[in-house]
């Protein structure tokens, strides 16, 4: 999609979920990279979906990376998706404001809370990191 002068990329994805084998995550992650990894770095990148991880409410190690409102505590496939946004110089989105709990948590089964993303491209939980653009202010 073109916007003015810049060429966004949207992807829209949805992740192997918790239960799936790690070789079927490591091969979707590494395959999404892939792609990514072609695009020029001038261009615009925004991922909406179903990351399936949580990344927790922490950004301990992933400064730049989470902003640090997340929700609840990192799993393994949270940690996948932080080093696949780490590998890219991606941002997680959703993580650089906070939230009211209750638009914050987006699935309850009895007492389990979790937080998944489903969102429209510019609020996407990822967006590459331009030099000399600052971040949004938290």
């Amino acid at each position: 999609m073109v916007l003015g002068d810049c060429l966004l990329n949207v992807f829209t994805v949805y992740a192997p979920q918790s239960g799936k084998p790690d070789e079927e995550k490591e091969s979707f992650w590494n395959e999404v990279f892939h792609l990514v990894s072609c695009i020029p770095q001038n261009e615009i990148v925004v991922f909406a979906g179903d990351m399936n991880g949580h990344m927790g409410s922490s950004n301990v190690g992933h400064d730049g990376i989470h902003g640090g409102f997340g929700y609840g505590s990192r799993n393994a496939d949270g940690s996948r998706i932080l080093e696949f946004a780490d590998g890219l110089n991606l941002v997680i989105c959703n993580t650089l404001f906070t939230k009211q709990e209750a638009k914050l948590v987006t699935y309850v089964a009895g007492p389990v809370k979790s937080t998944h993303t489903h969102t429209h491209p510019f609020n996407g939980p990822f967006f590459r990191d331009y030099p000399g653009e600052p971040l949004p202010e938290r």
